[in-house]
């Protein structure tokens, strides 16, 4: 398999972190986004949407979207596994994926950021409300779902799909300054994810284009 990744990409971030979780060899193929990589001719014929991640499987298609990616894992590699066996457990988790990747990453990510001070004269007090705003709304769904578990991680005593996508929004959070006193329960999740390796190797800083 290769993954199409940029480093900061908190999408690509998810799937690193789930590759690593099951333990899945990879190629690593950086696309860096600030030089538009992403809207090149090669690019867009690999994966028309313009967007990290894409991943080539192996019989040589590739698949753009991360939450698209970690259900195929899930489902061509199913150990271990991401979702809980219950298939209310597992709407439980999806719900708050969704939360994180349809409403608060979408609004905040960088093609969004970069329209609002280009195009609308945003300055940088704007766009930190604008973070705070939008991830601060989302934190508070997902902060009082979670400290209804008495587990480990998000849902389980195993890390699964929904620490998968929260570890890179916190990311995001934390590098755009946003404060997340609010949230004890989502960094004591976050925290203890972060000592696993699968998690570790994953970041942002560990990848091999954060020094380009």
């Amino acid at each position: 398999m290769k993954l199409f990744s940029y480093f900061r990409s908190s999408a690509a971030f998810r799937l690193r972190i789930a590759l690593n979780l099951k333990g899945l060899a990879y190629d690593y193929e950086p696309v860096n986004l600030l030089r538009k990589e992403q809207k090149s001719d090669a690019y867009m014929a690999r994966n028309p949407q313009g967007l990290v991640p894409a991943m080539e499987l192996p019989g040589g298609d590739t698949l753009g979207q991360s939450v698209a990616l970690l259900e195929w894992l899930e489902e061509t590699h199913p150990q271990p596994a991401l979702l809980p066996a219950d298939a209310l457990q597992r709407a439980r988790v999806r719900s708050v994926v969704n939360a994180i990747v349809c409403d608060i990453h979408p609004i905040c990510n960088l093609a969004v950021t970069n329209y609002l001070r280009d195009r609308l004269e945003a300055n940088q007090e704007d766009l930190a409300d604008w973070y705070t705003t939008w991830m601060h709304r989302g934190f508070h769904a997902i902060e009082t779902t979670l400290s209804t578990n008495d587990t480990l991680y998000s849902f389980s005593d195993q890390p699964g799909m929904a620490d998968i996508c929260l570890v890179p929004q916190v990311y995001n959070a934390k590098r755009f300054n946003v404060q997340l006193d609010p949230f004890p329960r989502i960094l004591s999740v976050v925290e203890r994810c972060q000592q696993l390796a699968a998690f570790a190797d994953a970041a942002p800083e560990r990848q091999p284009d954060s020094t380009l």
